[in-house]
């Protein structure tokens, strides 16, 4: 019986086919385990440079690519394209065995010959080539073969390597990067990682041996079901392969707990996820999964049933965000909370401000419970009077600290004689029973969007799992920071030193795109969590496309009907609904933006839960937009006052840092909402920009 294969870049394919053309490509390729594999099912390519390639009659307007094995059963869908496209792409193209990896790789034979005789007539008065400084025999170790070499050989700059990113093979072309960017052999042979075979030797004919090792390109069917299921998620599915440098951070076990960083579109996500499921397979028993917010636990909980192949697998893993956490282990030993909300928060501290006449606001002294006291778990004056106050900005003498004590003292006293809790105060109370219990309820915790938890919630977690190896793991980036949260992991019992890695490569954002975003944040010294700065230099996208736009209009109603004939062009270019976004700021503003939207008769909805709304623009804040992405992106109202937002920034001339901080923590709040664009970016503004916009070229 045949098996099929599909190759991980023919699932972006298949979502951007027209619904009839899936709807035939699904019925034809169900129902291919069953056929014949001669005749009309498989033909010959006539002048094929691979004769091991065949195409699958879709309709009368549309063929499948195949690349049929010389031996064995599998089968591997490579393209579906119109008839002629399809002949043209497979009598241009070969495919070839890694030796280094051991895993499939496709290439353009047509256009590496093409290109080659240019390249070398070049060469001949350059003063040097790209590659001169790296010898045949370390090439060759790397994986690159014959032709791809004498290819390097001819380079002499990296815009002619750029170039070639959509011919070479995949793996090679990253090798040849690597090497042209200054890493050493070794260092290239270090960051690929898993891709390499460690000595295993490689038959290069085994097309078929390949296609099985190739996890991180190739999709195994086990029959029609689980095709349906495929082509009924392909974007999504092809979002949680693996890179080979993402499998050997997913797949190394630690001695303790583990970080993983990188720039927006890395595949953080992907590899906490990917990281759970591993420890769910061959970890030591329950799996959490957690983040901060109930959004992006329910993205992270759908992602987790794309990979869950076993019910045993999905047992063992839970899926909750922090907070829902520490409520349910509160509620075991104590019942419900009850909760003090905002507003009686102010008005306690308001009144506890007035009656002690203590200079001090009454958002200072709460800031300083949260980032100070409770951040340091301090539990008396003389605690407090020892305590570091780094990054608050405002010094505090030793009267002064009193004061601020006695404020504090006041509020705690106040909780608990009304026995009334807060989120923090119920985090705390469940790390303090779950630091008490040797039997803890998880032996392996995996954090998503780890830079936004806060000291609490980072001790509830490392009390909920016993110290030990692969007991934490968390995927983090201090440039998308959107809350207040400053974290020092030491402090909150988390050494990641010689446990950490770094994604580079971008896979959602276009290159324009992500060079834009990035000025947003051009100076901003940014820290890493563990004493030190973290940054995104080098973060790249090997994605081109057309560079964002950004206009501005005397006044806001311009602004969003202007937003709206641009999203009708985005839906008339073939641009699904729930493939655009519109970021803005505030709730208010995005109600304004629904109301324009469908006015022009394009469905909009608020966004609500962790997903896009279904057939519909989805339109949401910024804070709503983080862990999704889209296709077509506009973030509107980017104008002064609204971005940074006066409400969210701390007067500078109350606390300096912390006003430094705020700016800091809305640039990084823009950067996030711009990064959630896939293909298209538009940013519009009314009146006068926000000051984080870049100046004009």
């Amino acid at each position: 019986m045949a098996h099929l294969a599909i190759d991980r870049d023919f699932l972006r394919d298949f979502a951007k086919l027209e619904k009839s053309v899936q709807d035939r490509v699904t019925e034809v390729f169900s129902k291919f385990e069953n056929a014949h594999h001669t005749g009309v099912h498989l033909e010959k390519i006539t002048h094929a440079r691979d004769d091991r390639f065949r195409t699958v009659r879709v309709d009368r307007f549309w063929r499948g690519v195949v690349l049929a094995p010389e031996s064995g059963d599998t089968y591997t869908l490579l393209k579906v394209l119109p008839h002629d496209d399809a002949y043209d792409w497979a009598q241009r193209r070969t495919a070839s065995v890694n030796t280094a990896t051991g895993r499939i790789e496709i290439r353009d034979v047509e256009a590496i010959a093409a290109s080659l005789p240019h390249l070398e007539r070049t060469a001949r008065d350059a003063p040097a080539r790209l590659f001169d400084h790296v010898g045949d025999a370390d090439l060759r170790r790397l994986g690159v073969d014959e032709q791809t070499l004498a290819f390097a050989r001819a380079i002499t700059d990296p815009v002619q390597l750029d170039a070639a990113k959509a011919f070479l093979p995949p793996t090679q072309w990253d090798v040849l990067f690597g090497l042209a960017a200054g890493y050493s052999p070794e260092e290239v042979w270090e960051e690929l990682g898993a891709a390499i075979t460690a000595g295993e030797r490689v038959d290069p004919d085994d097309i078929g041996a390949a296609v099985r090792r190739s996890r991180d390109r190739i999709v195994l069917v086990d029959g029609p079901e689980e095709l349906m299921a495929v082509f009924a998620h392909p974007f999504a599915l092809w979002r949680v392969y693996l890179h080979p440098v993402q499998r050997g951070v997913v797949e190394a076990r630690y001695r303790g707990p583990a970080r993983v960083t990188g720039g927006p579109g890395t595949g953080k996500t992907v590899v906490a996820l990917h990281r759970a499921h591993h420890l769910a397979v061959h970890g030591e028993g329950r799996v959490l999964v957690t983040t901060f917010t109930s959004t992006l636990a329910e993205s992270l909980r759908a992602g987790m049933r794309l990979l869950a192949d076993s019910d045993d697998v999905a047992d063992r893993v839970e899926v909750t965000h922090v907070d829902q956490l520490a409520h349910r282990v509160f509620r075991e030993a104590h019942g419900a909370p009850a909760l003090l909300d905002d507003r009686r928060e102010r008005e306690l501290w308001t009144s506890i401000t007035r009656d002690l006449d203590v200079p001090f606001t009454p958002a200072f002294l709460a800031e300083e419970w949260r980032q100070v006291v409770l951040a340091q778990r301090v539990r008396s004056a003389q605690d407090y009077l020892a305590a570091k106050r780094t990054g608050r900005g405002r010094a505090l003498g030793s009267r002064q600290r009193a004061q601020v004590w006695q404020a504090i003292w006041e509020f705690e006293a106040a909780l608990r004689e009304r026995g009334l809790w807060t989120h923090e105060t119920v985090r705390v109370e469940a790390a303090r029973i779950l630091g008490e219990r040797a039997d803890k309820p998880y032996r392996h915790v995996v954090v998503d969007e780890a830079q936004d938890l806060s000291p609490e919630q980072w001790r509830l977690l490392r009390a909920a799992v016993p110290e030990g190896p692969d007991d934490l793991f968390f995927a983090a980036d201090t440039h998308q920071r959107i809350y207040q949260h400053r974290v020092s992991l030491r402090d909150v019992g988390v050494n990641v030193t010689g446990r950490s890695a770094r994604l580079r490569v971008n896979y959602r954002t276009t290159a324009e795109i992500l060079a834009w975003s990035l000025e947003l944040l051009r100076g901003e010294r940014i820290d890493d969590m563990d004493g030190g700065l973290d940054s995104i230099a080098g973060c790249r996208s090997e994605v081109r496309g057309p560079a964002p736009t950004v206009r501005g209009f005397a006044a806001r109603d311009a602004e969003l009907r202007h937003l709206a004939e641009t999203v009708r062009g985005w839906l008339d270019a073939g641009v699904a609904p729930d493939e655009i976004g519109v970021a803005v700021r505030f709730n208010r503003l995005a109600g304004e933006v629904v109301a324009a939207l469908e006015a022009e008769s394009v469905p909009a909805r608020l966004l609500a839960g962790g997903r896009p709304a279904e057939d519909a623009v989805s339109v949401g804040t910024m804070h709503r937009m983080k862990g999704l992405e889209f296709r077509c992106l506009a973030v509107a109202g980017v104008s002064e006052g609204q971005i940074p937002a006066t409400n969210a920034v701390t007067p500078e001339a109350e606390d300096e840092a912390a006003h430094r901080a705020d700016l800091q923590r809305e640039r990084c709040l823009l950067f996030v909402a711009c990064t959630r664009a896939r293909e298209r970016l538009h940013v519009t503004w009314s009146r006068e920009p926000s000051p984080f916009l870049p100046s004009p070229a």
